[in-house]
């Protein structure tokens, strides 16, 4: 098997898996709250309604859209679209697993090493943010402009404390490329005193940068107590509320694949990514494809838990109030990653000297 093809076949099943997973987010979803709520939740669907994410695709793709008379029509669907877009290929650079050796080859199980890959995925979250703000202003509607707005600035406030904290991922690694931040937490010792094969990990160096990047995360994915751009009390859905149909699904897919990119992105910087215990004895003793293997179902339940973590906070904790969140943003999450960044950096001078 040739490189190429090797790719295709990754960037499919990459495809597949990030639609497989945001489709069954929402069964996920409901089952959580009604775990919860004290409920049952989806069940008439299927066994245990695994079915019904496919009821709910049929639903979204079979019904009639509508768009107002009032609005703009190529920026109407030109916001969804790009929602899509971003949340999809945000998932290029990130390290899914260790190598597999098929036919005597190694092969990266990464469909796109670029050493700027960190950089990447921050212009890509710049970029996403135009999707909902399209969709909100094209579709002239008063609600619909507001969430916009809400979810423009929001996006752009919470930027900045997460690019702060990677930069002092950054800063432990010496490298803006994913696959080196990962392959270092593999390596080395633990605090430099103990051997840890595999759980070298940047959690146990960078619990504050952690901290309040998981928070920046909630805010970017519009996820609670942070889901003041689309909250259906106040806004009836915000900047999708002229929304249905297949537009209306892009939107809402997108939200749930972005959820699982940024867990991935979480797992990748701050759990070791594909790392686990006992890594490099099971690659010298069992052989690089079993490694390999159990490196991607690793990093696979590492994500999952990731994002059941994301919905019972959803059920659990209360939207917050609008000066609230910019307070949040502003005066508490970006000073404290400056400072966490100006003691990332001392410490690492301090031991260079």
């Amino acid at each position: 098997m040739d490189l190429l093809t090797f790719k295709i076949i990754l960037v499919v099943a990459l495809f597949a898996v990030s639609l497989g997973v945001a489709a069954y987010s929402t069964w996920g979803e409901r089952k959580v709250a009604a775990l919860l709520q004290d409920r049952i939740g989806p069940n008439r669907a299927g066994p245990f309604g695994l079915l019904q994410p496919l009821a709910d695709g049929g639903k979204l793709f079979f019904k009639e859209g509508f768009m107002p008379d009032s609005a703009q029509p190529f920026l109407f669907y030109l916001g969804p679209a790009i929602t899509m877009f971003i949340s999809l290929v945000t998932g290029a650079v990130i390290p899914w697993g260790q190598t597999l050796n098929i036919g005597g080859t190694s092969f990266d199980l990464q469909v796109a090493n670029v050493d700027i890959g960190v950089l990447y995925l921050m212009g890509l979250v710049s970029i996403g943010v135009y999707g909902v703000m399209i969709g909100g202003w094209a579709s002239n509607n008063k609600y619909s402009l507001i969430g916009a707005v809400r979810a423009s600035s929001q996006m752009i406030s919470y930027e900045l404390a997460m690019g702060l904290c990677l930069l002092s991922i950054i800063l432990m690694s010496g490298s803006l490329d994913l696959k080196v931040i990962t392959v270092d937490q593999g390596n080395g010792k633990l605090w430099g005193l103990f051997n840890a094969d595999g759980m070298n990990w940047n959690i146990f160096y960078q619990p504050l940068a952690f901290i309040i990047f998981v928070v920046a995360a909630l805010a970017e994915t519009n996820r609670h107590p942070f889901d003041l751009p689309e909250c259906e009390a106040e806004l009836v859905n915000g900047y999708m509320t002229e929304y249905s149909s297949m537009n209306f699904g892009q939107y809402m897919f997108g939200e749930y694949v972005n959820m699982f990119i940024s867990n991935a992105l979480i797992t990748t910087l701050f759990f070791g990514g594909y790392n686990y215990p006992g890594i490099h004895w099971v690659t010298e003793n069992w052989g690089e494809n079993w490694a390999g293997v159990i490196s991607i179902l690793v990093f696979l339940a590492k994500v999952i838990t990731g994002v059941v973590i994301f919905m019972w906070i959803r059920w659990t904790i209360p939207r917050f109030r609008y000066d609230t969140l910019m307070h949040l943003g502003w005066k508490t999450l970006i000073p404290l990653s400056l400072i966490n960044l100006m003691i990332t950096g001392a410490v690492i001078l301090a031991f260079a000297s």
